[in-house]
């Protein structure tokens, strides 16, 4: 990590840089009922569902025998409601057998689906429902938003850190307990499994950071999400070595090993404290006044083709250059004389609003 030299604030002139786990899972769907109220929730849809055809059918019933269909509605109602107010025609023997059967099922299937509403209702669970609706329709409004799937300790510190940023965050986990408190929107699941990713928002997420239990798990969920979205910034936490070559075979942009990074942390903090302590605050505290941030130089910007020296200029010095990007590698303290060119990235220490201008420059006009 290199050091910041005490250059003057210009553009162009600084330094460049290029809980506890639970039991392992199988990576298959999850056949069991990971949310509490799924299997009432279907057993509430059936019941509806065969409610609203006993209606229908008991009505047309009524129709062939004879009865108009407003009153073979209204019968249809009064017998399986069990009110029964009175016959709309005289009845012979067909329209009372009719009636006894239509009764018989009727009634049975009103009770059933009466008494598992109040089921739902005193559990709490149909708040619940409504809830994860609503949850969900707020995932589906989402665009270049963060999927973080694994909600443990590394998870949790990820969606933190992309919150303070003005990230949108959405959480994969199979356990419900886990997840229990989580501050952000969520799905209950298996990350690996398509029909999850996609409720997650996939093909209009950003990026995608895989953080589960096992190395196996994570490298399923690479696989997946690159093939539902190829433009999509992967990155895998890796918890051995071994793992990270077959996580960047399987698609991740970036891999991640927290002990490996822990340990040349305090290699950092033993060389040059003070250093560690300015990048903690440049990436990681939200509440100080400017941060470190990436800037990619689109084609057809007003950046590109210009050198820095013209981009110091138009500039007027409010973001401090750390990093030029170019053609794979980091151009340390670049000449002004450097021409930027698209697809290069800038690595920039300012302002919200000095990185946000610097931004729009960098963007297609």
């Amino acid at each position: 990590m290199a050091a910041v030299h005490p250059s003057p604030p210009v553009l162009g002139h600084a330094v460049l840089m290029p809980r506890s786990s639970s039991q392992r899972r199988p990576l298959g769907p999850d056949r069991s009922a990971s949310r509490p109220w799924s299997r009432n929730s279907r057993r509430l849809a059936a019941g509806l569902a065969a409610l609203t055809g006993v209606l229908v059918l008991g009505t047309i019933g009524y129709i062939l025998l004879g009865i108009t269909p407003l009153d073979a509605a209204y019968q249809t109602v009064t017998t399986v409601t069990t009110i029964g107010f009175r016959e709309v025609v005289v009845f012979g023997t067909a329209e009372k057998i009719y009636t006894m059967v239509l009764a018989l099922i009727g009634v049975g299937t009103v009770l059933y689906t009466l008494t598992l509403t109040l089921e739902i209702v005193m559990e709490g669970q149909l708040g619940d429902l409504w809830g994860r609706r609503r949850m969900k329709r707020d995932i589906d409004g989402l665009e270049g938003h963060a999927i973080v799937c694994g909600w443990g300790r590394v998870g949790r510190a990820t969606a933190d850190q992309l919150t303070r940023t003005g990230q949108s965050v959405v959480i994969i986990d199979q356990s419900e307990e886990r997840l229990e408190g989580c501050p952000y929107p969520y799905i209950v699941g298996d990350a690996s499994m398509d029909n999850v990713l996609r409720d997650a928002g996939i093909r209009t997420a950003r990026t995608l950071v895989a953080s589960l239990d096992s190395d196996a798990s994570s490298v399923y969920v690479v696989l997946s999400a690159r093939t539902l979205n190829p433009d999509l910034l992967v990155i895998a936490r890796s918890r051995t070595d071994d793992a990270e070559p077959k996580f960047l075979r399987a698609g991740a942009d970036r891999v991640v090993n927290p002990q490996r990074i822990g340990g040349n942390r305090i290699a950092a903090f033993a060389e040059s404290p003070y250093v560690v302590d300015f990048l903690d605050v440049v990436m990681h505290e939200g509440n100080h006044e400017f941060r470190m941030a990436d800037v990619a130089v689109q084609e057809s910007s007003r950046l590109a083709g210009s050198t820095v020296a013209d981009a110091r200029a138009r500039e007027g010095g409010a973001a401090v250059l750390l990093a030029l990007r170019a053609e794979g590698r980091f151009v340390t303290n670049p000449e002004p004389a450097t021409v930027i060119r698209p697809g290069d990235v800038l690595i920039v220490v300012g302002t919200d609003a000095q990185i946000t201008d610097l931004r729009s420059q960098a963007d297609r006009p």
